[in-house]
């Protein structure tokens, strides 16, 4: 009996022991993780609801070696949406959405798509092409490095259309109306006498209440949670096409600093956040759409005629991008398009034939 008790103790002492060994050797690691909007938003939605708890599946799995402690910072808490490059990159946080709309002057080539409108309005294809470029394509991946970021996972917006005061039945109508245009979408209004006024999802419905601007280039499922319906009751669907709007990226000097499961767990983890992101989107944008009617708002096709009108009518946006940004912007052009193809899409205008 003595001798069955004296095992008894030396086991649980073994196992207290063992346990004290395995949680010292989890290895915690702070993650500061952020955006300028609020987790509601489509692209805040995944960083929050798939890419943590995504991360911390996986580790487990992996062993539970090592555990992520996150610090949220969401919603603009540490910065605002013109400042999102700048935040990941230095540091203000570790992980973090990057409007690359916002960043023509710094990440000029992530802004392919919005210098190529009317390409098409399959966002999920969007994702799967910009991911694959984003980490395999040398020019765009090594623009992303040239910022201190790595790219974990393509942001996008379901298709562009005008959200407006009034409807637009033709062309013509939007000659001299203000319009909010997030940053290079305003080329898509030269040549239509459209004035463009710059802005985001977080004061577009300020603009539009106050006069600033009569409505706003944008997408059913950034507008809906914006409420921007409300002072902007007139939808016209131009199908300018769905948007590589960003992506959730990380500082490149933290991340090569992890281990390397966790840089692999984050690598996971962002295509996973891909995909479900992609049918986020498109539940969310078709869910909104059905709610705004409910509450009122009247959607409109502008005429095939007068959006061909459109589509032809635009200057060579594609000509000065690719003159600014040289051969990098060439091979990205044609590498977009050419995925495109490869899925069978055949864009609206073959902006990749122009000429330099």
């Amino acid at each position: 009996m003595k001798l069955f008790k004296a095992g008894l103790a030396g086991a649980l002492a073994l196992s207290v022991g063992l346990a004290s060994t395995n949680a010292v050797a989890t290895e915690r690691i702070t993650v500061n993780i952020g955006s300028s909007h609020p987790v509601q938003n489509i692209w805040v939605w995944a960083m929050n609801n798939v890419f943590q708890p995504e991360v911390d599946r996986i580790l487990e799995e992996q062993g539970g070696d090592y555990e992520i402690r996150w610090r949220e910072n969401y919603g603009g808490t540490l910065y605002k949406f013109s400042e999102t490059r700048r935040a990941v990159k230095d540091g203000i946080v570790d992980v973090g959405m990057i409007g690359t709309v916002w960043e023509e002057s710094d990440l000029p080539l992530q802004n392919v798509t919005y210098y190529t409108p009317f390409a098409t309005d399959d966002h999920k294809l969007i994702i799967k092409i910009f991911d694959d470029l984003s980490q395999n394509l040398p020019e765009l991946r090594d623009s992303w490095h040239r910022e201190n970021l790595v790219h974990l996972s393509t942001l996008v917006t379901d298709s562009y259309d005008i959200y407006g005061t009034s409807q637009i039945k033709s062309l013509d109508d939007i000659n001299n109306m203000r319009l909010n245009a997030p940053g290079t979408s305003a080329n898509w209004l030269k040549g239509t006498g459209a004035i463009p006024v710059e802005g985001g999802l977080t004061t577009y419905y300020t603009n539009i209440q106050t006069g600033v601007t009569e409505g706003t280039l944008s997408f059913a499922s950034g507008i809906g949670p914006a409420r921007v319906q409300e002072v902007a009751p007139e939808l016209t669907r131009i199908g300018f096409g769905s948007m590589a709007f960003g992506a959730v990226a990380v500082n490149k000097r933290f991340f090569d600093g992890l281990p390397e499961e966790v840089q692999a767990a984050f690598r996971e983890a962002g295509g996973i956040m891909s995909e479900r992101h992609g049918e986020h989107v498109t539940k969310t944008s078709e869910e909104w759409l059905a709610k705004m009617q409910e509450e009122g708002l009247e959607i409109h096709e502008l005429p095939a005629t007068e959006k061909q009108r459109w589509v032809e009518g635009l200057p060579n946006l594609a000509g000065p991008w690719l003159e600014a940004n040289g051969e990098d912007a060439e091979v990205v052009l044609k590498a977009y398009f050419d995925k495109l193809r490869e899925n069978g899409v055949e864009p609206l205008r073959a902006w990749d034939s122009v000429v330099r």
